[in-house]
């Protein structure tokens, strides 16, 4: 890739912080913190290590990437906010990445991505390959999500995404067709817009 741009990447939708770095030369760094709670605390500490270690400054981030969900409310209030307010104030476009299109990006053929959303449900979505959506993200009783996973599909079940993946794909994602919008599912976790909610088998 040439002409490539400095891209920040952060992920805060599952217990960890995550900080992604694809530099301007290609080469790529992060930093992750295992973490339930405190990522406030710590984000913009990390950030400036980051930034530190490899001789930049927020004046070079020209770019940024955020996951979006479905994950912890907390958690993925604190990574939205910090990357719209990093964009706000540097014009910068932030591209949102949804978290199981984000898993996605570390599989190399057919995956289906589950994840626990607990109550006894999941979070399933089927992929041809790296970021190519066969389905749409559902929310769904845990037993007919694993009765869905097709044969033929690689399993993945971690709720950690590549955070240097989420970088790359940031550098080149059209900002419009990937807002920085939080996709919650559950009523009594949050009320977002319902253009950024996950589709409820039977809804």
């Amino acid at each position: 890739m040439t002409d490539m741009q400095v891209t920040l990447a952060i992920d805060t939708a599952a217990p960890r912080l995550q900080l992604g770095l694809l530099l301007a030369d290609g080469r790529e760094d992060s930093i992750v913190d295992d973490v339930a709670t405190g990522h406030a605390e710590l984000l913009f500490d990390r950030l400036a290590q980051l930034l530190v270690r490899n001789g930049i400054g927020h004046g070079d981030i020209a770019r940024i990437g955020v996951t979006t969900g479905p994950g912890s409310f907390t958690g993925l209030r604190i990574g939205l906010s910090a990357a719209r307010g990093l964009g706000l104030a540097r014009k910068l476009p932030v591209i949102g990445v949804p978290s199981l299109f984000g898993l996605s990006l570390s599989a190399s053929g057919p995956v289906a991505v589950l994840l626990d959303a607990r109550r006894g449900e999941a979070y399933l979505q089927l992929f041809s390959g790296p970021g190519l959506a066969e389905t749409p993200a559902r929310l769904m009783k845990m037993d007919e999500a694993q009765a869905a996973v097709p044969p033929d599909h690689a399993l993945l079940t971690s709720p950690f995404v590549d955070i240097t993946a989420i970088a790359r794909f940031a550098a080149g994602a059209d900002p419009g067709a990937y807002p920085p919008n939080a996709a919650y599912v559950r009523d009594a976790d949050a009320k977002p817009q319902s253009a950024a909610r996950i589709a409820r088998l039977g809804a």
